[in-house]
């Protein structure tokens, strides 16, 4: 599979959808033969692999406007299970839903044959979709030269960062920060200390003092912290040198036994939940919001949902703020992505899908200004306002409404904000308005309670992403993005690799301290048994291959 790399962040002009008609085309060649026009309406069937609701986007106020358009519904159905038993199922049957989001198991569906190119298709009737992607074409095209899927991530107009974490922080519970004056903290050994001390004071609670998100594909979660802690982003599996551009697996490193050594320190002093290598994903999810739990690390986007079911509680106490913790005071934290372009995740159209011209179509009117503020914003005057000055903005009482689960589900925010061709992260409107809700400086002002204002200004900051340090550019970034064929070397190594540190994580964070040195050896030696410098060589190569094309080298 050809890899496909991350260009600089570009300035697009904006470009009309086309008109809606009807065609056919040859899912093997690609080829696209011109029929008569259709308006009727349409259900399409569309396979999302993560956890929700099946629903039919016409029940919701988002997908009812986008039929109007064009007369297209889609019924989507969500993952139940696992997603590799589904997959395999699928492709033996040669059996698929119209649309596909497979999520890690995107590779094994192209190599299946089971998308058909949209080169074609885009060139006849997407000009948004080549207006928006055109640019990183190269990036998504397969060995072939086709494109089979359109990733989530293309930016559109200039970068905006976000105002508020969205990625990886360690997070801590407010109320700890309140008894404690509102101090200061950096380290690992200052956030895992604070804990304790609030942990010991409240015995009778019933505290958990740490917790960790282990749950099936979500194991990165516990180990990740390694590479965050040494001053490095989420690249995947590897930190790579800022200078030689080496790739080193962080499985196998100080960075990791530290803090391997810390969560065993922690469980010893019975600060640690040990369900933890136990609990599904739900369950971690519960144990959030239950009040309870002093911290934890994770990514936003994986508990984003749950942060705002404790804002709408309204006990400020119970809400957590984002850290960015490192090992030594002295190190810079690169915890916030900087510019990139995932191409190993999106969506595609099956050879199962009868009419994909109409799917294309729908892609394609999707991906106008007007609609990627229906699907971001929503509607005038209901969920956001235009202020004099042509700015975007929410009341108090519209963010109150749209931060509600059921409003946006409801709405279907839910189900359009991601998971669809869109303009990615960052992309701004031509008139500087942020795509994104979250992004816009005027709206996060104005969402902030005032228990936020309060303990933004107890650490002398306006928004929550400024404790955080701005990143570094990589131009490789992420290395996570790099793709490889199933049943390649470096496929197997990954696969092998989590087997391993599933199988030895919950020992030495469990065991007895006595013990941990023991078992890290250990581990460390069934760890060398996998063809580690193999691995550290290929990515060192692709990262350095990736850099220069983004580049222009």
């Amino acid at each position: 599979m050809l890899k496909r790399w991350l260009p600089a962040v570009l300035a697009l002009t904006m470009m009309t959808a086309c008109s809606w008609g009807r065609s056919e085309i040859n899912s093997e060649s690609g080829a696209v033969r011109d029929g008569k026009e259709s308006t009727e309406k349409v259900t399409f069937t569309y396979f999302k692999a993560g956890s929700g609701k099946d629903i039919n986007t016409n029940e919701t106020t988002i997908g009812k406007k986008l039929e109007e358009q064009t007369g297209v519904n889609f019924k989507i159905e969500y993952l139940v299970g696992d997603i590799n038993t589904k997959i395999g199922t699928m492709i033996a049957s040669n059996k698929y839903p119209d649309v596909m989001v497979p999520d890690g198991a995107i590779d094994k569906i192209v190599d299946a044959g089971a998308f058909i190119p949209l080169n074609d298709l885009i060139d006849q009737y997407g000009p948004n979709i080549k207006r928006v992607y055109e640019s990183y074409y190269n990036l998504m095209k397969e060995e072939d030269g086709n494109i089979y899927f359109l990733p989530m991530s293309a930016v559109v107009g200039d970068y905006l960062p976000n105002p508020n974490v969205d990625q990886g922080a360690f997070w801590i519970q407010r109320r700890v920060l309140k008894e404690t004056g509102y101090p200061k903290i950096t380290t690992l050994d200052e956030y895992m200390d604070l804990i304790k001390q609030y942990a010991d004071k409240y015995k009778d609670e019933g505290l958990t003092g740490f917790l960790s998100l282990t749950y099936d594909d979500k194991f990165f979660t516990i180990t990740n912290p390694a590479m965050h802690l040494a001053g490095y982003p989420n690249d995947g599996a590897i930190m790579v040198d800022m200078q030689t551009q080496e790739a080193k697996d962080y499985g196998l490193t100080e960075e990791t036994k530290r803090w391997m050594q810390k969560l065993n320190e922690m469980n010893s002093l019975g600060l640690f939940d040990k369900s933890s290598f136990v609990d599904n994903y739900d369950q971690y999810l519960a144990k959030v919001t239950s009040g309870k739990v002093l911290g934890f690390f994770d990514y936003a986007w994986q508990v984003g949902q749950e942060m705002n079911n404790l804002k709408e509680a309204g006990n400020d106490d119970l809400r957590y703020m984002a850290l960015p913790i490192v090992y030594d005071a002295n190190t810079k934290d690169q915890y916030t992505d900087p510019p990139s372009f995932v191409n190993n995740r999106g969506i595609g159209i099956t050879v199962s899908a009868e009419d994909p011209v109409r799917i294309i179509q729908f892609f394609d009117n999707l991906l106008t200004d007007e609609n990627q503020i229906l699907s971001n914003w929503g509607i005038e005057g209901e969920t956001y306002e235009v202020d004099d000055k042509g700015r975007f903005t929410r009341s108090a009482e519209m963010i109150q409404k749209t931060d509600s689960d059921e409003f946006r589900e409801s709405f279907g925010f839910k189900y359009f904000e991601y998971s669809w061709p869109r303009y990615g992260n960052g992309s701004t409107l031509p008139d500087g308005n942020s795509v994104g809700v979250e992004r816009q400086p005027e709206v996060a002002q104005f969402s902030y309670t005032g228990g936020d204002k309060l303990i933004l200004e107890k650490y002398g900051v306006e928004t929550f992403s400024q404790l955080f340090a701005a990143p570094d550019e990589r131009p490789w970034y992420p290395a996570w993005s790099i793709a490889f064929d199933q049943g390649s070397p470096t496929h197997i190594y990954g696969q092998k690799r989590t087997d391993l540190q599933k199988k030895y994580v919950p020992k030495l964070v469990l065991s007895s301290p006595s013990d941990f040195n023991k078992l890290w050896d250990e581990y460390v030696k069934e760890f060398n048994k996998l063809d580690v410098k193999d691995y550290e060589q290929t990515m060192t190569e692709e990262v350095r291959k990736k850099a220069k094309l983004v580049q222009g080298e």
